[in-house]
Formats: C-alpha cells, sequence, structure tokens
C-alpha cells in the first residue's frame, strides 16, 4: 500500500506539501470522479469486509469502487499519511420512504481539522447527495456546492446534514414518478454527533447491510460516480445521467432502461469497472431500511 500508486489510481497530480483546505478539497474531488460508490459486490456473490488492506486492494488494484465504510476508510488512510488531523464519525441515514432516520449507524463520515477548523469529508454517498467540497462544520451555515446547497443544523450536540437541489428537467416523462428521482426540493440526508469512532464500530452493520433481506443494499445494485458536471448511476437496469445547472437553477436527469447484456458494457465504459464475477442486477421497489 502506498500514496504513489493510490494517486495514479485517482488521477491527482497536485502537491503534497500543505496540509491545507485546497488541497484536501484537490484530493477529495479526484476521489470521487474516479472512485465509484457501489455496492456490486454483494450482486456477485463477493464478501464486503472492513480490512483496509483488503479495500486498498479493491479500490486501487482492482479499480472498483466502495460504500461509505471503504471509501472513507481509504481516503482516511491517505489523508492521514499526507499528516492532516482526522477522524471517524458515525451517521443514522434519514430514509425518505419512512419519513425517519435509520436507528442503525451506518454511515461512516470523515472529520478533518485544519488551522482549528473542522469539517466534515464523505466521499462515500453516491448519487445527487454526494458533497464535492469540504464541508465547515458550522450549524445553520448555507454552503453552496455544484450539487446544491448543503447545511449543517445542530440542535444539543446532535448535527443534521440537508441538501437543497434545483429544479430538475426530465426528458423522458415515462421515469417522471421514478423512485430513483428525488422529489422533495430540501432533503435531509443524515444526522450525526461528534463522538469519536473506530472501524470496530461498523462491524455489525458492515455484515448486516449484505445480508438482511431489508437492506438497501441488498435490494438495489447501485453504481454510481461523480463527473465534473454531474453524476452518474446505474442502479438495477436503469442508468441515469444527471447535469448540474444545464440551465438556470436547473438540472437535466437522463433515464434510460437497459437490457441485461448492456449492464456490463455501461459499467466498463461509464464507471471503468470490470468485474470478476457475474453480476447480477435488481431494484426492488418498496420500503427498506439502511
Amino acid at each position: 500500500m502506498n500514496l504513489e500508486e493510490y494517486f495514479a489510481r485517482t488521477g491527482y497530480k497536485g502537491s503534497t506539501e500543505k496540509q491545507d483546505l485546497e488541497t484536501l478539497t484537490d484530493i477529495f474531488q479526484h476521489h470521487i470522479r474516479a472512485v465509484p460508490f457501489e455496492n456490486l459486490s454483494i450482486h456477485c456473490g463477493e464478501e464486503i469486509t472492513l480490512e483496509l488492506e483488503h479495500v486498498y486492494d479493491k479500490i486501487v488494484r482492482k479499480k472498483r469502487g466502495g460504500w461509505c465504510m471503504e471509501n472513507n476508510q481509504l481516503l482516511n488512510w491517505v489523508l492521514k499519511g499526507l499528516g492532516y488531523d482526522t477522524g471517524f464519525l458515525g451517521a443514522y441515514v434519514f430514509n425518505p420512504h419512512q419519513n425517519a432516520y435509520a436507528t442503525l449507524m451506518t454511515h461512516l463520515v470523515i472529520k478533518v481539522v485544519i488551522d482549528g477548523k473542522a469539517y466534515i469529508v464523505d466521499a462515500g454517498f453516491g448519487v445527487s447527495y454526494q458533497m464535492w467540497q469540504p464541508m465547515e462544520l458550522v450549524s445553520g451555515k448555507d454552503q453552496p456546492q455544484a450539487p446544491g446547497i448543503f447545511r449543517f443544523t445542530e440542535i444539543n450536540g446532535v448535527w443534521n446534514l440537508e441538501k437543497v437541489r434545483r429544479k430538475q428537467y426530465i426528458p423522458n416523462q415515462g421515469f417522471s414518478n421514478s423512485d430513483l428521482l428525488e422529489k422533495r426540493e430540501c432533503r435531509k440526508v443524515y444526522m450525526f454527533s461528534l463522538e469519536p469512532r473506530t472501524m470496530e464500530d461498523f462491524r455489525f452493520q458492515c455484515t448486516y447491510l449484505q445480508t438482511s433481506p431489508d437492506s438497501l443494499f441488498t435490494r438495489k445494485s447501485i453504481c454510481a460516480l461523480q463527473t465534473t458536471d454531474g453524476f452518474r448511476a446505474l442502479i438495477g437496469w436503469t442508468f441515469t445521467e444527471t447535469t448540474y445547472n444545464y440551465k438556470e437553477d436547473m438540472d437535466l436527469v437522463e433515464f434510460v432502461t437497459l437490457e441485461d447484456e448492456e449492464v456490463e458494457k455501461t459499467l466498463k465504459e461509464k464507471f471503468n469497472i470490470t468485474l470478476e464475477r457475474k453480476l447480477v442486477p435488481i431494484n426492488v421497489k418498496g420500503p427498506y431500511t439502511i
């Protein structure tokens, strides 16, 4: 495991001398545009583990992606190796189908402190809720980014992340009521406290999320990658491509349904992923837990 090999994977060629916000942002953006958020292992008969060496081999050498416990663990290793002051936090994801936060702490994020200021760095949420820049840990402040306006609010030590999106233009009106389309303009994303966490705090969740029939991740095969102007995602057989702010205060959201034989070709061409085992796509609609 070495940093040069990781940077070759993400295409980052900038400086690593300064532990400042500008460098952090650049490294972070290269990561989310090179490494997909994906759970394809579950639907290929592979086990997802929390061992850092396994995560490194999967993402860096095999050019795969991962979910939050993989992406953020690897990114945290990189930042620590460069001298950043980092630590893990645990979050409870908001479930729009149940209009409530999950009861299990399933989401791992990174806290980075630079010159006495704390930032949240999260390379493991994917799709339209993936932040593009580290977010300053302050309550009530709008933090506009390309995906929309993100905002933290804090009450009695509990922090909430929410996002306000733009209007959406969907050329294929057959998808205007799709469950893959976010209906609300302002949506809660997750809540967390500042209690430090370790990877050990996520072992049960890692197993649960890839085995429970109620888990979002067993019910949907997901692969999402941020681009320079939006993101693309493959969920089940549905490929979506979103272009942020393609017109003033309007995002373009394009949908297409793939045939079985197009799925692996799309993974290679749009996400640079080649799987070792056969993928069985899935997209079960209805309520789920996160």
